[in-house]
Order: C-alpha cells, then structure tokens, then sequence
C-alpha cells in the first residue's frame, strides 16, 4: 500500500489489533495511534461525552490535527502511516482534509454490535465510558458517519483475514 492509512469504527472494534497487523506486514510502516494524543493532556483535559462539549470537541479536533501531521510527517520521511482512531460521523471527512499525504486509503471497521459487545467484554481495557454505549457509538458510525473508503462487516473475521482483506480490496479504499 502506497500513501496513508486510517482505520477507524467504534471502539473494540478492533482498530489497533487491525493497525498494528497491517504495519506488521508492509515494509516500511508507522502505527499512530491517535488516542496516545488525548493520553498526552496531563490537565485540563475534557474527555468526550455523548452532549458533545465544547471544549471536548476542541481538544479531540487537535488531536486529529496531530494524527494527521505525524501521518504526513512518517510518509514524508518514506513510512506508510497508519492511523487508528475513533473518527466517526461528519469527522471522518473533515479527517481526510486534515490528511495531506495521497492516496489515503479510509478503512471502516463495522462489526456488529453483538460482537464489539464480546470482544469489549473480553478487554481488559474499557472502551467505553462517559457516558458512551456500544449502541450510541455503532448508531453514529452506520447513521451519521459518510460512505467514503472501505466499510468492512469484520464480525466473523481474525485481524489476520481483516488485514488479507485490506491488502486485497486496498484500491477501493482509496479517496481523492
């Protein structure tokens, strides 16, 4: 895959497992992992709620804003970048924008709900918080969130098939 990668969907997806796979198998590849942006705010950080805050809105814009400069940044020094984050609905395009480096492939990871709720059962880390639920979280990104990129139904697939089928269908993942 040439250009920059983002994977996103809902949290317990399986986002980072995804990323991190998919680094694993090209040749030269960054993880960013755009929530270890947030996790940098040591005070005064305002945590994503469902009534959407200002100030929230505001520190998880910059954090795209970062992702999206270390993207160009590792493809500029000739690593493709894979960022992982949580971008979901009219976000998802603006994130494209924020992106300079092309072509950027968009990879949706769209489990069902049923299944982020096991795999999130299974995590030791908690995906959810907030005020957030699996079925909120899934309503944005099936409603709200726009068809650009690759949408993947990765309910019945290891990250090793997800990142086979990335690898294979990567063309229709590619956005202007």
């Amino acid at each position: 895959m040439k250009g920059a990668v983002l994977i996103t969907g809902i949290s317990a997806s399986g986002k980072s497992t995804v990323a991190q796979a998919l680094a694993e198998r090209l040749p030269r590849a960054a993880h960013v992992r755009g929530d270890a942006f947030r996790r940098m705010v040591v005070s005064g950080r305002a945590d994503m709620t469902p009534e959407l805050p200002g100030e929230a809105v505001r520190q998880l814009h910059l954090r795209y804003r970062i992702a999206a400069k270390a993207a160009d940044m590792y493809f500029d020094a000739g690593f493709t970048p894979i960022v992982q984050d949580v971008i979901l609905g009219g976000d998802l395009e603006l994130f494209t924008k924020l992106v300079g480096t092309r072509p950027l492939h968009v990879i949706v990871l769209a489990p069902e709900a049923a299944e982020v709720e096991r795999r999130e059962a299974a995590r030791t880390k908690s995906g959810y918080g907030g005020g957030w639920t699996i079925a909120q979280l899934d309503a944005a990104l099936r409603h709200e969130t726009p068809r650009l990129g690759l949408w993947l139904d990765t309910t019945r697939q290891s990250a090793r098939e997800t990142v086979d089928e990335i690898l294979a269908r990567a063309g229709e993942a590619q956005i202007a």
